[in-house]
């Protein structure tokens, strides 16, 4: 009999939408707790979304419940406040002051659950600019790493929701800590993580880079970098591949490898420091060198000699990687007509948390949930008799789609 995961045992209701709440509320969810997702009885209007947005109900509400609920009535509100009767944890990534307004706020819930942990995502910390509302390109923006990221000039957001993602996970984090203190105290604590706060944690490297040097860190395409050869070379047919050698070990390696014994001998490349002040004149050289090299060839000769060396992929390309597929990265999911917001089912790949726990891989074990799905079993353990939950459905204080079986299409390349 396999090992209970983790946080087994542990209920988790979350009122959140986007991505850094259901971040928080898919990795308490993956580790093993029951996550219920309260949404309003016409969705998350995540479900909805189009473009770069497309992607984020589905990977960020897996091994979730989901309860469709009218919050602004009455009957609707008591529902919820019994669900959290029962809760270790609620969760909440919406604007300060909107959890209170509909009754949720932390010292109503702890009055009447006293050992539950509230976690809230917000934009900012408590300070001057908590009143602001903060997304994930404000923060990049203001928080410096837009401008570390693009050229001079050119201040560019990082490719993916790096504030959000991190946000949740922050936010996770002090759920768990918060967890093994009331196992201590028996009292729930309050937990706030936070866009703008995240991002200067990203960036902090740079500012002790500024504080050590006595100098403001250039943005990464013009920076100083730490290692002699450390950047993408394009070679033959216009390929790219990104090429590195961050050692005197390395060096040697990859002068004999390529036969590059006048720079192997030159006293002005010994060390990895000289090679940084060199890569003026000494960058030109190797890109000449490479430039009528294949990018297969290159990939097969720096691993055959243990160098560090990376093909130029986009994320598509991630759905036949080897390596994901081999060793079980990628979990076969369905997603549901509502939970791809296509009207339509979809059977796809998604990718897993990045750990293992006694060697093995924290699995799919639901599918991002039909609206409401939930609805019904829960008002049942909840002590709501048929004939109540029957009524409740009927007014619109609660609201159940069936599970979506719909055998879907496929997405996503298969190995």
């Amino acid at each position: 009999m396999s090992e209970p995961l983790p946080l087994e045992g542990i209920r988790v209701v979350e009122f959140t939408h986007m991505v850094m709440g259901p971040t928080c509320g898919m990795i308490l969810a993956d580790l093993g707790a029951e996550v219920i997702k309260v949404e309003p009885v016409t969705g998350d209007n995540t479900r909805k979304l189009i473009g770069s947005g497309a992607g984020f109900f589905a990977f960020f509400n897996r091994n979730k419940k989901s309860i469709a609920v009218d919050v602004k009535s009455q009957e609707g509100r008591e529902i919820v406040l019994d669900l959290i009767k029962t809760a270790d944890v609620f969760s909440e990534n919406f604007k300060s002051g909107t959890m209170d307004k509909l009754g949720f706020g932390e010292q109503s819930l702890k009055a009447i659950n006293p050992g539950l942990i509230y976690v809230s995502h917000k934009g900012f910390l408590p300070g001057p600019y908590e009143h602001r509302t903060a997304l994930d390109e404000v923060v990049q923006m203001m928080g410096g790493l837009a401008y570390m990221t693009g050229p001079v000039g050119r201040p560019l957001r990082a490719g993916t929701s790096v504030n959000d993602i991190m946000g949740g996970m922050f936010g996770a984090i002090g759920v768990l800590a918060a967890l093994q203190a009331r196992h201590k105290t028996g009292r729930g604590r309050s937990v706030t993580s936070a866009l703008f706060e995240n991002n200067v944690f990203l960036v902090g490297q740079h500012m002790m880079q500024a504080a050590i040097t006595g100098k403001a860190p250039q943005p990464m395409p013009d920076r100083i970098s730490a290692w002699g050869i450390y950047d993408v070379f394009t070679v033959k047919d216009g390929e790219q591949i990104f090429l590195s050698v961050v050692s005197d070990t390395q060096w040697e390696i990859f002068c004999h490898e390529f036969h590059l014994d006048d720079l192997k001998a030159d006293t002005r490349l010994t060390t990895n420091n000289q090679r940084v002040q060199a890569r003026d004149w000494l960058m030109p050289i190797l890109r000449d060198y490479f430039k009528d090299v294949s990018a297969a060839e290159l990939s097969r000769r720096f691993e055959a000699v243990g160098l560090p060396y990376a093909p130029i992929t986009r994320p598509v390309d991630l759905f036949d990687d080897p390596h994901l597929n081999a060793t079980g990265g990628l979990a076969d999911v369905h997603l549901g007509a509502d939970a791809s917001g296509t009207n339509r089912a979809i059977n796809t790949r998604m990718p897993l948390l990045p750990l293992v726990l006694d060697g093995v891989r924290l699995q799919v074990r639901a599918s991002p949930p039909s609206l409401g799905q939930d609805s019904a079993s829960l008002l049942g353990t909840l002590g709501y008799s048929q004939e109540q939950i029957d009524a409740l459905i009927q007014k619109g204080v609660v609201k159940q789609l069936p599970i979506d079986h719909d055998q879907g299409d496929n997405n996503g390349s298969q190995t």
